[in-house]
């Protein structure tokens, strides 16, 4: 539809507005709108836009997987997310969970389906774009500013706030922090993880890094697996360069916006923004090498770049970045920045490759030089004028920008008529000044300047003797004077007054001047004698323009074509009234063509030069029309533009080509011949934007950029009338249809009486529908109902959801009315009110969706007293408790359950621990003791350590009377610490003293355990006895803070102090309490800790009763020495059954085959480890005949790595056939018990035939290793009718 655009600026202050895909399609923000760029060709090409936004877009990503690229989706001020199909730039589907502003956007590179957003008050959605489900999750309340999906894994998510923390939430749980990275100090502006590689660092490889950019000044690269910081780099200290537009004095105070992006394709280099528009590259070389150094300027080793040279930088702050690998291996990055120019870098070459400029404002004024043929100037409200090389081959979008001197917004520019540098501008704020276009010394101001905005500025004849000059320069401002300036001195000797517009004819012989009242008065130059006046506009007149000195039909040179805000265009030939001027002066009020069509004010006109009489007209319709006026019709009607068209030049090279500037801060050049429509769109007037009284400080921060409304080309100089504004209909459709002509209401009331009266109704005529819906008021029930549905999708079209509300409630309907609030979140304390009627469960129902929208809102007060509505008094405490409102919570919960409910005492403890953690002791304190906790509220306040602090701890100890609990557990340390370290004389207690568990013994002879003292201090010293007040006594031990044990203490020591009869089960002998596991789980923890015992006594049995000869051994043969009966005590030996029976628990099948398992299967990962590291050295060996030999031996790794891998396979298996409870609980190594029973058999008769039989077997099933099969060769050998195993030597 158009050819070359020069698009609306990027948006400022937002971390991700701009995004590019795979193919080198760049997207961004702009305004309300998304611009599609192409960004892999030698210049910057619009390939359209992504219209549908009401506010401004605050993100924009693409989808990361490469077929499907073309998605993208971009959020907006509006709480909207909306998904577009960026070829067919069509909207796909949007949803609306935010309830506040969106300030981040991310459509997550590990998962397709997953788009992230969070908005300003810490509330993030994840949208499921292939199903269409959300979920939401609050980690923070605090101001989000930032956020980023991990590459690596797909719910991971890094959130950057404003306060400087960073979270790392897991989004499949609900938001769950996993880690807190603090170390910056102010509010995070970009957040980046390590790209998706495979590098040398294994960090990186498992995408263990973050890169932050904040506003402190620094950069800061997390290790995420830590949550530890690995580097911190310092800005460089750059020397600032010239201020670039907006820069100088007076001009916006730089601000600095630090974002980092890491390449996709470059895991040691990391690129961020500076202080003044620089991009620096940064070195981070190999991973681990810089951890812990700070990088700054003035470091040695320079680690760090900047890109680009001389005026290639940006000049302003950079705002985003984005990277992309082109199939051609051109790695290429782009960037936006306040400067309003996207800039497209080599990063190879870290040279820049293209600049686009954009604009930052409405455009007022297109001017053509008319020397520099092609060249064309551009003014708007963004306070900077562009000189535009529209002809050249090199560049497409070669620019200039002047911006020195001027602090208001650009309404009218003109070029000299021959000088080809000299060009003329006029200002809001009524200032006159020119720039030499081939020089950067500040404009010339005029001495003199209009009260008001200056609309006009032509060249014409001086009217006063002006010494030198062959032309003065006029302006026209909004109070209505016409000025001439001296073009050298810019004095103002002359004024016309009161005037709203004038142009000057070609030849400069006459001037056209209009008025404020509609009529168009015509002069002779340089006496400005009147020859005539045009009557014909009734309105303001807005735009004169003469048929140009250069058209192709001569005879039409004393056309004049006038715009007014009539919204028609008026062509007056005036060759008659100039060539025989009367007096007095003729007035004409004929039309030589009346043009009519637009809907909207007219704006700007102009003659093609190419075409006769061809003319081409603008209007607030947001059209721009060419019309044959000596046909009298229309031709082409452009609508490219989203917005009031403003300016329009027929371009003086090219007659199929027009350029228009518009208020949407975009400049279109588009061909005639490729437009659709030859007429304006009919219908309603389009409504004009209008300026907000009151706009909020952040909206404008936000935007960086003017969105204020354009001084109007003529709005300043109306009359305003404030009307009051009629409400809006809630039938809107049937209320347009009785504003029908007389004929068609005359035919309504025929058609509702023959509805009525006859049995028979008209054809097609159905009351409620289609033509005859208004009829539906003046019908029966069902007919109305009909209407109100129609009249429902007509509201939801025009987005008024809140008459459908009203409408669905007086229709009976209040289930589907409070079912549509509740789907657009908009229930209301009115609907809440009405719910009742509907029913309990309608009521309830929609308190609950009440409860969901008010948190979201941050109402928690509010949801919680509608909960107590519906008598869910615990459901609100709970809200208020997990919003950490615990004053209110807990006096919710005191004024509605008992004294001693564990509810009330939970909250006090929580309110205890969240005051503890802030440091108010006393407060927490209070908590405690109205918990209950008088221990814990004395210990809180002993933590100041100051005397009034301890002295108020010993009187709450005092007064809480015996502490029976916290002495209790204190006996049981003292005594299992006394016992443990042999120190009993030491202690200070008495019940500490006592002998030692091994020496005390009780009636049947056996030692007493630590658990027998202890019951019996405790019922000697302090009085604790079996009783009634024993299971209130076991549940405060139960929930009293335990004092750890030292690690000092071996499992054997704590295993023969606690069970020193070698039984699991025995708890006491003394007390006759016996151990008894009931579940599976029990029972195989109570076996594997028998045994433990029972292999501690084999062993301790086999030390105290040693060989004889020391063992020797020799190479492949095993000479021990040989015990007999004699040789040992016959008190010392226990007897067999009972080794025996200990030996049977050690020697288990599962375990020993679970133990093999695990054996092969190191085994296995050994060789392979063996296998690779053997598989590099013969790479890197460069000997020809080695490599000869590389094939055949290539081929042998593959058949051992194949049958290694398919081993691995069957051990995983069989691993995965072995009960739980083997894998759990840990068990002693069998083959070893095995050995171990076997030698004792062979020194005295200690183990039955049957168990040596058994542990021959497992020797035989499961002795794989070298020393194991050597160790067992001899007792296999022994074993009659069995053959030795085959044993083989494999490593």
């Amino acid at each position: 539809m158009h050819e070359r655009v020069i698009p609306a600026s990027p948006n400022w202050y937002c971390g991700r507005c701009s995004d590019t895909n795979q193919r080198g399609v760049m997207g961004f923000g702009a305004r309300n709108t998304v611009h599609l760029l192409d960004g892999s060709g030698p210049a910057g090409t619009l390939l359209g836009s992504l219209c549908g936004h009401k506010e401004r877009v605050s993100g924009f990503s693409f989808c990361r997987r490469a077929e499907l690229d073309h998605l993208c989706a971009s959020s907006s001020d509006d709480g909207t997310v909306k998904f577009w199909d960026s070829n067919q730039k069509v909207l796909i589907k949007e949803h609306s969970s935010h309830q506040a502003t969106i300030v981040g956007l991310h459509w997550s590179p590990s998962d397709h389906n997953l788009v992230v957003s969070g908005d300003e008050k810490g509330v993030v959605v994840c949208y499921w774009f292939n199903t269409g489900d959300t979920s939401s999750f609050l980690p923070l309340p605090k101001t989000l500013f930032s956020l980023s999906c991990s590459p690596h894994a797909w719910n991971i998510l890094a959130l950057g706030y404003k306060h400087g923390m960073i979270l790392l939430v897991d989004v499949s749980k609900k938001g769950e922090v996993l880690q807190r990275l603090r170390g910056h100090e102010d509010e995070i502006h970009a957040l980046s993880w390590s790209p998706r590689t495979s590098p040398q660092d294994q960090d990186l490889a498992r995408g263990q890094y973050l890169a932050s950019g904040s506003r402190d000044q620094t950069i800061r690269i997390w290790n995420t697996h830590t949550g530890r910081g690995v580097t911190t780099l310092k800005l460089p200290s750059l020397k600032k360069r010239g201020g670039g537009p907006g820069g100088g004095a007076g001009g916006v105070k730089d601000r600095l916006w630090l974002s980092v992006h890491w390449p996709d394709d470059s895991p040691s280099q990391l690129l961020s923004t500076c202080f003044s528009g620089e991009l620096v590259l940064w070195d981070l070389g190999p991973a681990g090498e810089h951890r812990g150094k700070v990088l700054a300027s003035g470091d040695q080793n320079h680690r760090w770049k900047v890109l680009g040279s001389g005026d290639q930088n940006h000049s302003r702050i950079v705002f985003n970045m984005s990277s992309v690998c082109l199939a051609g291996g051109q790695r290429r990055l782009l960037t936006t920045s306040m400067d309003r120019e996207i800039k497209c870098w080599d990063l190879s070459s870290l040279e820049c490759v293209w600049t686009l400029s954009t604009l930052g404002g409405s455009v007022y004024s297109l001017s053509f030089s008319p020397v520099a043929v092609g060249r064309l100037a551009l003014g708007g409200a963004d306070q900077m004028i562009r000189s535009w090389d529209t002809l050249s081959l090199q560049n497409p979008y070669q620019t200039r920008t002047f911006w020195q001197g001027i602090r208001s917004k650009i309404t009218a520019l003109v070029w000299h008529p021959s000088r080809e540098a000299s060009l003329a501008f006029g200002t809001d704020d009524g200032k006159v000044g020119i720039y030499d276009a081939f020089s950067t010394k500040p404009p010339q101001i005029s001495s003199s300047y209009h009260q008001k905005t200056v609309y006009r500025l032509s060249w014409g004849p001086p009217l006063s003797p002006l010494e030198g000059e062959s032309c003065s320069l006029y302006s026209c401002g909004g109070e209505g004077l016409i000025l001439q300036h001296a073009p050298r001195s810019l004095a103002s000797p002359y004024k016309m007054s009161p005037h709203s517009d004038f142009s000057w004819k070609p030849d400069k012989t006459l001037v056209a001047i209009g008025n404020e009242d509609g009529s168009v008065d015509v002069y002779r130059a340089p006496d400005l004698k009147q020859l005539c006046s045009i009557q014909q506009q009734n309105k303001m007149i807005n735009t004169l323009q003469w048929y140009p000195a250069l058209g192709p039909q001569q005879n039409l040179e004393f056309l004049l074509a006038s715009g007014s805000s009539s919204a028609k265009v008026f062509v007056h030939d005036l060759r008659a009234a100039c060539e025989s001027p009367t007096e007095p002066p003729a007035v004409i009020s004929e039309a030589f063509r009346t043009l009519g069509g637009h809907m909207g004010k007219i704006t700007g006109l102009s003659w093609s030069p190419h075409h006769p009489a061809h003319l081409v007209s603008v209007s607030y319709d947001r059209t721009a029309q060419v019309w044959d006026v000596l046909k009298g019709e229309g031709l082409v009607n452009y609508r490219g533009h989203g917005n009031r068209v403003m300016c329009v030049e027929w371009s003086p090279v090219d007659p199929d080509v027009v350029w228009t500037g518009a208020d949407d801060f975009t400049v279109h050049e588009w061909k005639l011949s490729r437009q659709d429509f030859t007429s304006p769109p009919k219908g309603k007037k389009p409504g004009v934007p209008r300026e907000k009284s009151k706009q909020k400080k952040s909206n404008m921060a936000a935007s960086g950029q003017r969105e204020a409304g354009p001084p109007s080309a003529n709005g300043e100089r109306e009359a305003k009338v404030m009307k009051r504004r009629k409400p809006r209909s809630i039938l809107p459709l049937s209320t347009t249809m009785d504003h029908r002509s007389k004929e068609d209401l005359l035919e309504d009331c025929v058609t509702l009486a023959t509805v009525t009266h006859c049995p028979a109704p008209p054809a097609g005529c159905v009351p409620g529908q289609g033509e005859h819906l208004h009829l539906g008021l003046f019908s029966d029930r069902h007919a109305l109902h009909s209407m109100f549905l129609e009249e429902e999708e007509a509201h939801l079209a025009a987005g008024h959801p809140e008459s459908v509300v009203y409408l669905r409630l007086w229709s009976g309907d209040l289930e589907g009315a409070l079912r549509t609030a509740t789907e657009r979140g908009e229930l209301n304390d009115h609907l809440m009110a009405m719910a009742p009627t509907g029913g309990y469960s309608v009521w309830v129902r929609a308190v609950q969706d009440y409860v969901k929208q008010l948190c979201l809102q941050d109402q928690h007060l509010k949801a919680a007293s509608f909960l107590l509505s519906i008598n869910k008094l615990h459901e609100a405490l709970e809200l208020l408790h997990s919003h950490k409102m615990y004053r209110e919570a807990v006096a919710l919960a005191r004024s509605r359950l008992p004294d001693k409910d564990q509810v009330l005492k939970d909250l006090y403890v929580s309110w205890a621990a969240a005051l503890e953690r802030d440091g108010h002791l006393s407060a927490a304190a209070k908590c405690y003791l109205a918990a209950g906790a008088d221990f814990d509220a004395a210990k809180v306040l002993s933590k100041k350590s100051d005397a009034p602090s301890l002295r108020a701890a010993a009187t709450l100890a005092r007064l809480a009377g015996d502490l029976l609990v916290h002495r209790l557990c204190f006996c049981v340390a003292e005594m299992l610490s006394s016992a443990l370290t042999g120190s009993e004389d030491q202690s200070s207690h008495p019940w500490a003293r006592q002998s030692s568990p091994g020496q005390s013994t009780h009636a049947s002879g056996g030692p007493d355990t630590i658990q027998d003292r202890v019951r019996l201090v405790w019922q000697q010293h302090f009085g604790v006895t079996e009783g009634t007040g024993v299971e209130s006594l076991l549940k405060d031990l139960a929930s009293v803070e335990k004092s750890q044990l030292s690690t000092n203490s071996s499992p054997n020591q704590l295993c023969s102090l606690i069970l020193p009869h070698g039984d699991a089960g025995v708890f006491s002998r003394r007390f006759r309490k016996i151990l008894v596991p009931v579940a599976m789980g029990g029972i195989a923890a109570h076996a594997s800790l028998q045994a433990v015992l029972n292999y501690h006594f084999l062993y301790d049995l086999w030390w105290s009763h040693g060989p004889c000869a020391s063992e020797t051994v020799t190479e492949g043969t095993v000479t021990e020495g040989t015990v007999t009966e004699e040789s040992v005590p016959k008190e010392s030996v226990p007897k067999g059954s009972e080794v025996s029976t200990r030996a049977v628990v050690l020697l288990s099948e599962p375990h020993a085959a679970y133990q093999n398992i695990r054996n092969a299967m190191a085994d296995i990962q050994g060789r392979l480890a063996a296998l690779m590291l053997h598989h590099s050295l013969v790479q890197r060996q460069e000997n020809q005949e080695e490599n000869q030999q590389e094939p055949a031996q290539r081929g042998e790794e593959q058949d051992s790595l194949l049958s290694l891998s398919n081993q691995m396979t069957r051990y995983q298996m069989d691993l995965a056939h072995l009960p739980d409870t083997v894998k759990m609980f840990s068990h002693p190594d069998v083959v070893e018990c095995s050995l171990l029973v076997l030698h004792l058999a062979r020194r005295a008769s200690l183990v039955s035939e049957d168990v040596q039989i058994t542990a021959r077997g497992l020797l035989r099933r499961y002795a794989s290793s070298p020393d194991t099969r050597r160790a067992s060769r001899r007792f296999l050998k022994e074993d009659p009718g069995e053959d030795s195993p085959a044993v083989s030597d494999e490593a």
